[in-house]
């Protein structure tokens, strides 16, 4: 208990950092949850993700929950900050678990089950951008200044730890053949918090008698960034004779009308008396510091996770002997050691900063972050496990380092009437970060695949006796197929070589290893590790700079009314 407190306030606080860290880990993992499980889900749906116009389908059942999030934080921020952060975080928890009841009872087959899927992915997706808004705000209201490193620091561990937790989950999911389970897992976790945050929470801070709400803000927001969002996510998948679809005009179209949109709201906003994007707190350097150090934090790790499945689900797993079937759960497992650095660091790091300043921490964080990513990109294909969690819980140590002193000096910095949108507005740039790292990396990837990936495919085919004309058929395809196939677990050649007919002309043996568990793996092992290791070294060079400019924060800031509390030389 802090000086001045009563024994009902302490009771709240606790409360509120018990709520608040549910939603955000049950939030998070579902930011991840399906990446291990969507085989399971394709095949309950009936539907190939891997045939020619499905692609986006499955881009689609996987990132629609991280768009909607992504795009509505900002204004759910600002909502929050009019009419009540407790009253909307409470919406939030009734939304997403409504939109998990609806995706566990899906009830269609084949095209049409997917859609409704996503659809209540996005339904999802809405009611996580209102958790992910909301719960810093509150936490920031109920904890005094010397206790918020630590009270958002076990926060941000659920929501970076959630993401890793979300991939185990999945696997075991998964690993029941009932992909259902999937989303009915929320649903009585999220009946719970929902009665407990309208029981327990309470709103600390007075709302404007009369609210007013940035409509032309508000569409201008969301317009710019549904089209980057869209432009992004359409920009891996292949076009025309073209890899990727970076070369496609409405992809180039939504990519720059939604960049000069965001422009136009950016100068709408500097004009506005009351408006949704509180440009004026980036005049606050160490929310400025903070949150672009956020987004570069998000850039280096917002892939990992996509990477690292690809790698043990796709690769080394199957090389092992692995079933397919079985890879989901292991892959999962395989990701553990970096939760764990997670759970060690992150309260000790929010602690300690609360104590000492954000500034050392956020940056040595950083620093160690960069010294994983730069061992991982020294482990080979068939990698010892035991230097690969160990790389994998230095860049959890790392991050848990970074990510609690920096979220609490963002906070920290900005007027209390502003602590709704500025918890928007940083949960803004650290998803905004992971889907702009996905496209990234993804496209480093691919890029890679297309440089070494058809020679390595003509030549293994043909090596193993399938004709040269159906090899180099093979080969031509885009390699963003190979790569999502990884991404499922899947090899690929079965389907692609049946309708050939070749499967039957050649010896049982022959035909069985080319569709078995090892022969895809060895395939794509070494053209992709061409482009993992770019990714890895691209992800070091952001750590290094989100390091630096968490230095160049300065040190301690914590705003108070009237005057600016500066406990530190800024540089």
């Amino acid at each position: 208990m802090t000086k001045g407190e009563t024994p009902g306030r302490v009771s709240y606080k606790w409360i509120a950092l018990s709520n608040t860290t549910l939603g955000v880990l049950m939030a998070s993992i579902n930011q991840s949850i399906l990446i291990i499980a969507l085989p399971v889900i394709f095949n309950g749906l009936h539907v190939n993700p891997l045939a020619p116009g499905q692609t986006g389908l499955l881009l689609w059942v996987l990132l629609g929950y991280n768009v909607a999030t992504t795009v509505l934080l900002v204004l759910f921020g600002r909502l929050s900050d009019l009419f009540g952060r407790v009253r909307l975080y409470n919406l939030g928890f009734l939304v997403f678990t409504g939109g998990s009841l609806l995706a566990s009872v899906v009830w269609s087959q084949g095209t049409a089950g997917c859609v409704e899927l996503i659809a209540a992915r996005v339904i999802q997706g809405i009611g996580a951008g209102f958790l992910f808004s909301n719960s810093a705000a509150i936490l920031t209201d109920a904890f005094p200044t010397e206790q918020r490193g630590l009270a958002l620091g076990l926060n941000q561990i659920a929501a970076i730890g959630g993401n890793v937790i979300g991939l185990v989950v999945g696997g075991l999911l998964a690993g029941t053949g009932h992909w259902r389970w999937v989303f009915l897992v929320n649903v009585p976790i999220g009946v719970m918090g929902t009665v407990w945050a309208y029981i327990a929470l309470r709103e600390t801070v007075r709302r404007k008698a009369h609210p007013h709400l940035d409509i032309p803000g508000n569409v201008l927001l969301l317009a710019g960034l549904v089209a980057v969002m869209l432009g992004l996510t359409y920009g891996i998948l292949p076009y025309r004779s073209y890899t990727m679809g970076w070369h496609n005009p409405w992809v180039l179209a939504l990519l720059v009308g939604g960049v000069v949109v965001l422009a136009a709201f950016v100068v709408l906003e500097s004009r506005t008396p009351e408006p949704l994007f509180q440009v004026r707190l980036f005049r606050i350097w160490p929310f400025t510091a903070g949150n672009l150090a956020a987004l570069l934090s998000s850039l280096a790790r917002g892939g990992l996770q996509f990477i690292l499945v690809i790698w043990l689900q796709g690769i080394y797993l199957p090389m092992h002997g692995v079933r397919y079937e079985d890879t989901p759960l292991l892959a999962g497992l395989y990701t553990l050691p970096q939760m764990l650095g997670f759970l060690l660091a992150g309260p000790v790091s929010g602690y300690l900063s609360d104590r000492f300043g954000a500034r050392t921490f956020s940056t040595l964080g950083m620093l160690v972050t960069a010294a994983g990513f730069g061992l991982m990109a020294t482990l080979p294909m068939d990698f010892s496990k035991w230097l690969f969690w160990t790389y994998l819980f230095i860049i959890g140590v790392g991050m848990a380092l970074f990510s609690s002193p920096n979220t609490a000096a963002i906070m920290n910095a900005v007027p209390p009437e502003h602590r709704g949108v500025a918890s928007g507005m940083r949960s803004t740039f650290n998803n905004a970060g992971t889907m702009l790292s996905m496209g990234l990396f993804f496209s480093i990837l691919i890029t890679g695949l297309a440089q070494t990936l058809p020679a390595a495919l003509a030549s293994g085919l043909t090596t193993h006796g399938v004709p040269v004309t159906v090899a180099k058929g093979i080969a031509s395809l885009p390699p963003t197929v190979s790569l999502f196939a990884a991404l499922l677990g899947y090899n690929p050649l079965k389907s692609l070589l049946a309708p050939t007919g070749v499967l039957h002309e050649m010896p049982p043996q022959q035909a069985a290893y080319l569709t078995g568990q090892t022969f895809f793996p060895h395939l794509i092992g070494d053209p992709f590790m061409h482009g993992l290791r770019l990714t890895f070294l691209v992800a070091l060079g952001m750590a290094l700079m989100a390091a630096l400019i968490s230095w160049l924060r300065g040190g301690r800031y914590v705003y108070q009314r009237g005057r600016q509390a500066n406990e530190a030389q800024a540089h």
